[in-house]
């Protein structure tokens, strides 16, 4: 696997990753019952992606390592 190919399926698993991590921890409005006038019942309150993005890279790297070991080590 070369550089690009590499920072290809980085990519792609941090994307599937993201989408994985989302969902985790979010409360909507309704739920707390502070809906602003104007917006979707259902916003979430405070999503914290800057958290995601970090937790998303990390759990990425890992899946990362393990597929990049499984390359290298049964030489696909």
């Amino acid at each position: 696997m070369n550089i690009v190919g590499g920072f290809a399926l980085y990519f792609i698993i941090w994307w599937i990753t993201l989408f994985a991590v989302l969902p985790f921890g979010i409360r909507s409005q309704h739920e707390t019952g502070d809906v602003v006038a104007g917006t979707e019942p259902g916003a979430p309150v405070l999503p914290r992606l800057l958290r995601k993005a970090v937790v998303t890279s990390l759990i990425a790297a890992v899946i990362f390592a393990g597929v990049w070991y499984a390359w290298v080590t049964y030489d696909v």
